[in-house]
């Protein structure tokens, strides 16, 4: 049986890996720190997702894909750039530093940090337009 995950606790994990990704950050792992936060952000965007949607995403493609309908549907998270932020994250913490080693230890620091505020934008976000089933 699979226990179904509610959009607070999505939310309440990527708070906790952004935790993580600090901690690390203040430790000098910023290999790690910078996965730990793109984790985070994923994790966000998946709760932002299931909250908007009601569909649980599982693979970062699905997320990428869900993410883009939000932010063609949605106003208010076009808004924020969400979009935007999400690839800039991916791009920057998981793909050149994770993966490539590539990385400015200033701006990718600050990018680490600011994933807080991509966090609760996405839970802002989740709790204005909750997901209304609607003949279920």
């Amino acid at each position: 049986m699979t226990q179904a995950i509610s959009v607070q606790e999505i939310f309440a994990d990527a708070h906790q890996l952004h935790e993580q990704a600090l901690l690390m950050l203040d430790q000098g792992d910023m290999r790690d720190a910078a996965e730990k936060a793109w984790c985070a952000t994923k994790r966000a965007t998946d709760a932002l997702i299931l909250a908007r949607t009601g569909r649980m995403v599982t693979h970062s493609t699905l997320t990428s894909v869900g993410l883009k309908e939000l932010s063609r549907d949605f106003p208010d998270v076009k808004a924020l750039n969400l979009n935007a932020r999400y690839y800039h994250v991916q791009g920057s913490l998981h793909g050149h530093y994770f993966h490539l080693g590539i990385f400015d230890p200033e701006e990718d620091e600050a990018l680490i940090r600011r994933v807080g505020q991509y966090i609760d934008d996405a839970e802002r976000l989740a709790r204005s337009q909750q997901y209304c089933p609607v003949n279920e």
